[in-house]
């Protein structure tokens, strides 16, 4: 059975002049026929399933709807139609600084986190101090949480979320903040975590990451589903193929096509390259002597052709 299960779910926001007005001046306007109300649809006929050890990427720019969706699968949200049905408890990392209260201390953010996740005050005994490890921050426990860079702040985040073992984590731009120490340290947590049956959610603009540690990809565009599959390769390539050209593939086809155009731009790209070094190359061996222009031909070879050299 699915830890998550989404069928045709379409999340509404209504805009219009009703906050500004009170009771009586509502009335008025229904009954003369002024009052307007907007529809604006974040997310529309969203499909898909996660079973325990997924870890799905959402994929998007900015607009597509993937934090709204986020909100409704943390339960922050109700969709307006469809069907969302979430197995287990969340830890979700929407933002970075929410649930922690600036003029308490690191150490007293973490327990009040803690608890907010509904973890007992044993229980975050037994992990405070695997946490404020992970997270780097031993020297900073008694500091101020507004006194802390963001960096400090995601990871004392991610640290909770992660050694506190939800059933579905979800991160949204978490993973990259901070330094590549510590993104190398959080990308090998998440497939430590993964490993044990924890279900993922990752929304990220960087595409090496998504394929790093995604198995299932989800891209949206304006609200509207794009394709949901566990080819993530190619709906990658195809992504960034789009970010160039803007053109949204309409089914799976267009998704594949894109993904070639984008392979055969990558592969030109690394011909170019490939050219202007052996240009560079032959420019400076033709200024020094036979013994120095094989030795700098052999480590071009083994760096670029080692095939050759057998």
């Amino acid at each position: 059975m699915p830890i998550i299960e989404a069928k045709g779910v379409s999340i509404r926001y209504l805009t219009g002049n009703f906050k500004n007005i009170g009771l009586k001046e509502y009335i008025l306007k229904k009954f003369k026929h002024e009052y307007l109300v907007k529809e604006f649809w974040a997310d529309k006929d969203i499909t898909f399933s996660l079973d325990a050890g997924d870890m799905l990427g959402i994929i998007g720019t900015n607009g597509a709807g993937k934090s709204t969706l986020l909100k409704a699968i943390s339960k922050i949200m109700v969709p307006t139609k469809g069907h969302l049905r979430v197995k287990g408890n969340v830890a979700a990392l929407l933002e970075l600084a929410s649930g922690f209260d600036g003029e308490l201390t690191v150490r007293e953010n973490t327990y009040l986190r803690g608890a907010m996740l509904g973890y007992t005050r044993q229980f975050m005994d037994e992990k405070y101090d695997e946490i404020i490890s992970f997270a780097e921050l031993e020297d900073f426990q008694d500091y101020v949480f507004k006194q802390l860079s963001s960096g400090m702040k995601s990871r004392l985040a991610f640290s909770i979320a992660c050694l506190v073992r939800p059933d579905i984590l979800i991160l949204d731009e978490v993973l990259s903040v901070g330094d590549g120490a510590f993104k190398k340290k959080s990308a090998y947590k998440m497939k430590s975590i993964l490993q044990n049956g924890v279900t993922g959610i990752l929304v990220s603009h960087s595409m090496p990451q998504v394929r790093e540690l995604c198995n299932k990809i989800l891209w949206l565009d304006k609200g509207k589903q794009v394709i949901f599959s566990d080819d993530v390769a190619t709906c990658c390539n195809a992504y960034e193929e789009f970010l160039i050209n803007k053109k949204v593939p309409k089914n799976l086809d267009e998704v594949q096509n894109l993904s070639q155009f984008w392979i055969e731009r990558k592969n030109k790209q690394k011909q170019n390259i490939n050219l202007k070094e052996v240009q560079k190359l032959e420019a400076l061996m033709d200024k020094i002597d036979a013994k120095d222009a094989a030795l700098i031909a052999l480590k071009y070879l083994k760096k670029n052709q080692p095939n050759v050299l057998k």
